[in-house]
């Protein structure tokens, strides 16, 4: 009877994929491998949670979390109150769920739940990253976005679907119980529309909706990918280890909640042409339909004849609606949301020693300049960019230390700007010359001799201090650095106790205090360049 050869040790294991490695990639691949720490006690099935039996707790109530949405995103009421429900009726069930399993798993087990799985639908800047993100942080749950445009129905072409869940598992730090009970976002899920004219093979729509559609149910995804040459070989290494017992490790999607979202432009021409339709007809009182309100008359239907698997969008059984943003949202956001982009910039303004605050009439100005970029909220983004980039990078380190933005600012930025670094440059000049006149007295107070800087000096000081791009205190300490020595000993000589430099001490003190201890031995030539 043959046997098989022995499985290899972990030295000949590496040697072996090395060579083949380098035989195959050349020096464009290194090859490393990964050793667990030997510890006394045999390591743990799955990481222990922060919180011990409870991974996860959830106990808000529907009006919680709406309250907590209502702090960071303007408007969207409606989206925000369905949002707020789906969530409390997910988690809700997932708490029945643990204590069932607890009292009666095969009962748990056969307990059916539609999950409440949510489709976004809006134009994009209107906050629909932001409601998920924010609701994930309030409950405290691991939140993982992505595009679905950077998927494909294997893998080797864009990403793996199932990455969503195993990057849950990063984002809780390992712990694969508190993972379970994760949100998954994804974006853009309207490119994955296929529609019945499309012409050609469909790569990544159809096959991508099927696999999400086995995710959004319920089943089990490895934590180890097939494509990730490294995990697999660290699981060849543990198998050798074990003696040859596979540890298959898995993650749940029972309990993640699946959240997508699109623009869904097309939709909204497909949804106009149905209810233009349907209102032909002798006794039938034409709707007047605006732009932004289409998606409100969005059914199943429209999805599907958009490019969606039935199945697919049966499985997102929540429909929010996020209406589009007008200027006065805009202003609203700015104002006061918590998030604001206001904020960020007073916080930007601030590093550079500036307080910046705003009128009124400005943040309204802004509001309507964003509002004609027709992208939302990211308008915003793209007008404050625009218009402070230059305050930014002139003002910076000017002397200007309050900045109030007005009307006449967002008109006439250049204008207002070339203003304010007159003034800033005269009230730099006032600064440095009061650090100037401040070195004065602590040399006085240290040593008890008397220096007065004349004003040709305090100006040939002010121009070395922006020349060197010094700070006032340094650059008199620098020139000055031996005046203590050599003014002492002229007071020695001659009683001197007061002396005042000219601009000929700011540009070479060394000779300046040279002639001054020399002068101090021939009374004849004191009167010349001090006074006592």
């Amino acid at each position: 009877m043959t046997q098989n050869p022995p499985f290899p040790s972990p030295e000949e294991l590496k040697a072996k994929l090395s060579e083949f490695m380098k035989t195959n990639f050349g020096d464009k691949v290194a090859f490393t491998t990964y050793t667990e720490p030997q510890t006394a006690e045999a390591p743990a099935e799955e990481k222990p949670s922060a919180t011990g039996d409870e991974p996860f707790v959830f106990d808000f109530l529907p009006r919680d979390i709406k309250a907590h949405l209502d702090r960071f995103v303007i408007k969207q009421d409606e989206a925000k109150k369905v949002l707020s429900i789906a969530v409390c009726d997910h988690y809700n069930h997932v708490n029945y769920l643990r204590r069932l399993e607890k009292e009666d798993a095969a009962r748990a087990e056969e307990t059916e739940y539609a999950k409440q799985n949510v489709i976004l639908v809006g134009p994009t800047g209107v906050g629909k990253t932001y409601l998920i993100k924010h609701i994930a942080d309030l409950i405290k749950v691991p939140f993982v976005k992505a595009d679905a445009t950077k998927f494909s129905e294997t893998g080797y072409v864009g990403g793996d679907v199932e990455d969503l869940v195993r990057e849950l598992v990063d984002k809780a730090d390992g712990d694969v119980q508190l993972a379970q009970f994760g949100i998954i976002y994804i974006d853009e899920i309207d490119k994955l529309a296929a529609a019945g004219n499309m012409m050609g093979r469909d790569v990544s729509g159809r096959g991508v909706q099927t696999t999400l559609l086995k995710l959004m149910e319920e089943t089990d995804v490895p934590l180890r990918s097939a494509n990730d040459l490294q995990a697999q070989l660290q699981a060849a290494f543990e198998f050798q280890r074990r003696g040859g017992k596979a540890k298959r490790e898995t993650i749940s999607t029972r309990h993640i909640l699946f959240v997508v979202s699109g623009a869904f432009e097309r939709l909204k021409q497909q949804v106009s042409r149905r209810l233009t339709q349907g209102q032909i007809g002798f006794n039938t009182e034409p709707r007047l339909v605006m732009d932004n309100e289409l998606f409100q008359y969005v059914g199943t239907q429209d999805f599907i004849e958009y490019g969606f698997e039935p199945e697919f969008i049966g499985r997102l059984p929540v429909r929010v609606v996020c209406e589009e943003l007008a200027a006065g949202d805009l202003y609203q956001i700015m104002k006061f949301s918590e998030g604001s982009i206001l904020r960020q910039y007073e916080r930007a303004f601030r590093a550079y020693g500036i307080e910046i605050s705003f009128e009124d009439e400005a943040l309204r100005l802004m509001a309507e300049a964003a509002a004609k970029e027709k992208t939302g909220a990211r308008g915003l983004l793209t007008v404050w960019e625009k218009l402070f980039r230059d305050y930014k990078y002139y003002l910076a380190g000017s002397g200007l230390s309050q900045l109030r933005v007005s009307a006449e600012l967002v008109r006439e930025p250049k204008k207002v700007l070339d203003r304010l670094m007159v003034e800033g440059h005269k009230q730099e000049e006032a600064a440095l010359e009061k650090s100037a006149l401040a070195f004065t007295e602590d040399f006085q107070k240290a040593h008890g001799l008397e220096i007065v800087f004349d004003p040709p000096a305090i100006a040939r000081l002010i121009e070395r201090a922006h020349a060197e791009r010094m700070t006032m205190p340094d650059l008199c300490a620098h020139l000055f650095k031996d005046y203590q020595f050599g003014l002492s000993l002229v007071h020695k000589n001659s009683g001197q106790k007061s002396f005042v430099l000219g601009r000929e001490a700011i540009d070479a003190p060394d000779k300046f205090l040279s002639d001054l201890v020399v002068q101090s031995h021939y009374p004849r030539a004191s009167g010349q360049t001090s006074s006592s």
